[in-house]
């Protein structure tokens, strides 16, 4: 129940106490100085009599001192001690006894049990209260305690929740570093894959322009071997046909200044013409081969031959001239017959 109570509710019940408190002190201070007054009057000379007033007031200040005081250790939550008590006590019983001594002296015990009224109420009110003070202090006490674990469970509880989302915040982080550092792992991966694809690539390139290259340098020594073949055979066939035509230059008879010479020059003639046709005949074969006709022979050579008689290759390999070059005498050579036929039929 006292947990319920809220700080504004003890703080107005404790005000209603020392408020009732204080009335009833006033109320008892005020009584007892005009009740005792007359008392101490008569016990003190004519000359002194107005000091009456002096003796409750000083019973009543230290009644207010102690009620005073012990509220405010009682707040405190403290013992003042013994001394205290019977200062309590003690002022009170005197405010008992001076407020009923008058009626007590008259023998009037109805005027003792009224008299008795406020500084028996001003004792109890004043142990009361202290009682009253020092139950709300516990009480409080109580309540700041349990209102002390209550936030200290929630500052913990708040801790804890801090502590879940810190960790909770921390292994977010890791997850997304993970997750990046992965991407970044396997973008190297990929990019390294990309580059070692290339650089198959490239060196398969190379290889293969190498091996062209080498095809090629290989092919050509092979074509080179074979132009040198073919050439050496060309030249030993026409040195063996320079030969057998010396041979038979000097197996022809001489010239003799009779009448058959007409036959022998017939006979020279045939043979010359035959050394001259095997010439043509080696020469037109391709067994034998020059290295490369003067401009104007090979020229003769080229107009010796109609148009389709023979290729362009083969007319390259006859006189050793490139195939661009002979394709272009063969070009002026047709362009001249065209132009011949115009004037030859102009001339009919």
């Amino acid at each position: 129940m006292a947990n319920s109570l809220s700080p504004q509710q003890i703080q107005s019940a404790e005000r209603t106490l020392a408020a009732g408190t204080w009335t009833i002190t006033a109320g008892a201070v005020l009584f007892s100085v005009l009740t005792v007054t007359p008392l101490v009057e008569e016990v003190t000379p004519a000359e002194w009599a107005w000091t009456a007033p002096i003796l409750p007031l000083v019973v009543d200040a230290a009644v207010v001192i102690v009620v005073r005081l012990d509220a405010v250790v009682a707040r405190l939550g403290g013992d003042s001690g013994r001394w205290p008590a019977v200062l309590r006590w003690m002022t009170g019983l005197m405010t008992l006894l001076l407020n009923v001594g008058n009626s007590a002296l008259k023998g009037d015990q109805v005027g003792v049990a009224v008299h008795a009224v406020a500084p028996l109420l001003l004792i109890v009110t004043a142990e009361a209260g202290l009682a009253y003070r020092r139950a709300i202090n516990t009480a409080l006490e109580r309540i700041e305690r349990s209102r002390a674990a209550e936030a200290a469970e929630r500052e913990q509880q708040v801790r804890a929740d801090r502590e879940h989302e810190r960790q909770t915040r921390e292994q977010r982080e890791h997850a997304a570093r993970e997750h990046a550092e992965r991407l970044e792992r396997e973008r190297a991966d990929r990019e390294a894959s990309e580059r070692s694809a290339e650089r198959e690539h490239a060196e398969r390139l190379e290889r293969e322009r190498l091996d062209r290259e080498a095809d090629m340098r290989r092919e050509q020594r092979e074509h080179d071997n074979q132009v040198r073949r073919e050439t050496q055979q060309r030249e030993d066939a026409l040195r063996r046909e320079q030969q057998e035509r010396a041979e038979r230059s000097r197996l022809v008879p001489p010239v003799r200044e009779t009448a058959g010479h007409p036959v022998r020059e017939a006979g020279t003639a045939e043979s010359v013409n035959t050394a001259d046709a095997a010439v043509n005949t080696a020469v037109n074969s391709g067994s034998q081969t020059f290295t490369k006709m003067p401009e104007s022979d090979a020229r003769s050579y080229l107009r010796s031959f109609r148009e389709g008689e023979r290729t362009v290759r083969q007319l390259s390999e006859d006189t050793g001239w490139s195939i661009g070059w002979v394709s272009a005498r063969v070009q002026e050579a047709r362009e001249q017959q065209a132009g011949k036929a115009p004037q030859v039929e102009a001339m009919f």
